[in-house]
C-alpha cells in the first residue's frame, strides 16, 4: 500500500521567523545604529549565489543593510583576510557570512576563524562551533537550526526518537548532529557520512532522516526506510533537461522515486533553504541587538 507524501515547505516557517525578526527590530530606540551584514564571497553561479542573492533580499525587506564585499577574480588569500579584519574591527557592522564554499585556493575555515564569535552570525569559525558543542553558543549555523525549526515544526523529532543525520561536515552535519542530541530535543542520532559502507543498513530503522551530502539522488527507496520523513538539506547543481544550457537546483533525495514511499519530504527548493536565509537573519538581530545593547 502506497504511503501518502507529505511535503515540508518552508515557506511559512520562515514568514513566520522573518515577523518575528521584524519584531525584534522594531525595539531600537533613537540614536541606534542600523542593523548591518557584510557578506564575504567570490562571485559564483550557481545555487550558492541564488542563496546569497536571497540573504541580500530578505535582509532589505526588513530594512537591515546589506555590504556586498565581492573579491575580485584577482583576490588573493591576503586581501580576503584584511577584508575580514577590516569588517570585524568596524563597530557599524553587525554581522559577517563568509559565503561557502569558497574557491581554492581560499582557505574557508581560516577566513570564518579571523572573526570575534560574537560577528561570526553563521557559527562556523573554531571558537563558535566550540561554544555550541559546549551548548553555550552565542549564533548556532544558520542551515542547522533551519533544519530542527522544520523537524520541530512538523512533530518529527519526538523525544527519544531515533534520526539518522547523513553528512558530517563543520558546516552542516556536525553541529546538526548536536542540535538534534541537545536537551530538549533529546533525539537518539545515528551519524552516516560518505564512506558509510552500508548505508541502508545504517539508516534502518529511523524515523527521521537529515541529509546533507550534496549528492543528487543519493536517497531512494533502496536505502530509505518505508514511512520515513526525510528534511533534505543537500544543495546541488544539475542540468535542466527542459532548458539546454540552463541548471537546476537540487538535493539528496529522489523526490520522484520517493513519492508513495516517504511519509514526509522537503522540496527542494522550497524547503530548508527559505527557512535558512530567515534563520541567519535571525542571528543577524541577535549580534545587532547586543552590540548596540537592544533590549
Amino acid at each position: 500500500m502506497a504511503v501518502a507524501t507529505a511535503r515540508l515547505e518552508g515557506r511559512s516557517i520562515a514568514e513566520e521567523r522573518t515577523r518575528e525578526c521584524a519584531a525584534l527590530l522594531a525595539r531600537a530606540g533613537p540614536g541606534v545604529r542600523p542593523a548591518t551584514l557584510a557578506s564575504v564571497h567570490r562571485p559564483v553561479s550557481g545555487p550558492f549565489e541564488l542563496y546569497r542573492r536571497r540573504q541580500q533580499k530578505s535582509a532589505e525587506a526588513l530594512g537591515i543593510r546589506f555590504r556586498d564585499e565581492a573579491l575580485s577574480g584577482t583576490s588573493g588569500d591576503a586581501e580576503l583576510y584584511e577584508r575580514i579584519r577590516s569588517l570585524a574591527s568596524d563597530p557599524t557592522v553587525h554581522g559577517v557570512i563568509v559565503e561557502h564554499p569558497l574557491p581554492a585556493p581560499f582557505d574557508f575555515h581560516r577566513a570564518v576563524d579571523e572573526l570575534p564569535v560574537e560577528k561570526d552570525i553563521d557559527g562556523l569559525s573554531t571558537s563558535s562551533l566550540g561554544r555550541l558543542v559546549s551548548s553555550r553558543p552565542i549564533h548556532v549555523p544558520a542551515v542547522a537550526r533551519a533544519a530542527v525549526r522544520i523537524a520541530r515544526h512538523y512533530g518529527l523529532v519526538p523525544p527519544g526518537e531515533r534520526v539518522a543525520v547523513i553528512g558530517r561536515s563543520e558546516t552542516v552535519g556536525l553541529p546538526l548532529a548536536h542540535l538534534l542530541l541537545e536537551r530538549g530535543t533529546d533525539a537518539t542520532v545515528t551519524i552516516a557520512h560518505s564512506k558509510t559502507a552500508d548505508l541502508t543498513s545504517a539508516i534502518s530503522g529511523v524515523r527521521t532522516i537529515f541529509s546533507c551530502v550534496g549528492h543528487p539522488q543519493l536517497l531512494d527507496r533502496s536505502n530509505v526506510p518505508r514511512g520515513a520523513a526525510i528534511i533534505d538539506i543537500g544543495l546541488s547543481s544539475t542540468p535542466d533537461p527542459a532548458r539546454p544550457g540552463r541548471s537546476l537546483s537540487v538535493g539528496d533525495a529522489d523526490a520522484a522515486a520517493l513519492e508513495g514511499w516517504a511519509r514526509a519530504i522537503t522540496p527542494v527548493p522550497g524547503g530548508v533553504g527559505p527557512v535558512t536565509v530567515a534563520e541567519l537573519m535571525g542571528n543577524l538581530i541577535d549580534a545587532w541587538a547586543r552590540q548596540e545593547r537592544v533590549a
